[in-house]
């Protein structure tokens, strides 16, 4: 009895363990790869690193913006500019000649500076750029930085062998937000639609709070499966952000 106790005692561990160890190649420790005065660069995937840069606005001081670069087979798609040329300049420089990798396109999330503000640096490094076509709209209206091509609900790109997805959902944070999604690493990249947690309504000059609750319902539907999220402004983490954000608008 005791050597039966004994060897389905060692059967359980070694489940455990095996299981333990299955979830552990899941986890990802975040490494910063680059960082400047001007820029962070972080690896939070084997293939998708979050870029930082820092917008120094009015009302909220000096405030880190969050982008996304996701690579595959020395392929590269970007989502967002950091807010000015020399930081931009920058990015490219290092995701070209740290990851030997080929921009295929530039995404920008929605029409303020910390998404268009150094998109004139992937311009002249002859890189293409997308925006949804309210984006593109806006930025005629207010003679900012325009993207080259644009798009009506949703954009489907290729980067190596993988698929990169950018999709209007609603209005929240602009009337023009859009997420981008990478469905190899079922990583989100928020923009500034989802917040960190904790964090209060921020910049709502252009906000549709009626709306944004609802929008963000809309993505949480769309991505069952999302396992991180990259919001425009703090820290990345799970499917707490999207939660977080439709209790923070919730109007009822």
């Amino acid at each position: 009895m005791k050597v039966i106790t004994n060897t389905l005692l060692i059967s359980l561990f070694s489940i455990l363990f095996l299981s333990c160890s299955a979830q552990n190649k899941d986890l990802f420790t975040p490494i910063i790869a680059y960082q400047s005065d001007d820029l962070i660069i972080t690896q939070i995937s084997e293939n998708t690193f979050e870029h930082t840069s820092f917008l120094q606005t009015q009302d909220f001081g000096k405030v880190p913006c969050n982008g996304l670069i996701v690579t595959n087979a020395n392929e590269a798609i970007v989502f967002d500019a950091t807010d000015n040329d020399k930081s931009s300049e920058e990015l490219i420089n290092w995701v070209e000649e740290t990851l030997n990798c080929k921009i295929n396109a530039i995404i920008a999330t929605h029409f303020h500076d910390d998404c268009l503000g150094g998109l004139n640096a992937f311009h002249e490094n002859d890189i293409s750029s997308y925006a949804y076509f309210k984006t593109i709209e806006i930025a005629k209206d207010n003679n900012l930085v325009i993207p080259k091509n644009g798009f009506k609900d949703s954009l489907n790109l290729r980067v190596g062998s993988e698929k990169v997805i950018a999709k209007f959902f609603g209005e929240g944070h602009t009337k023009d937000n859009i997420v981008g999604y990478f469905p190899a690493e079922n990583i989100l990249f928020g923009g500034c639609l989802i917040k960190e947690v904790n964090a209060g309504k921020g910049n709502l000059e252009d906000a549709n709070e009626a709306d944004w609750s609802n929008t963000v319902e809309k993505v949480k539907k769309e991505y069952p499966n999302v396992k991180l999220i990259v919001p425009g402004h703090g820290e990345y983490g799970n499917k707490e952000l999207l939660d977080y954000t439709i209790n923070l608008f919730k109007t009822h």
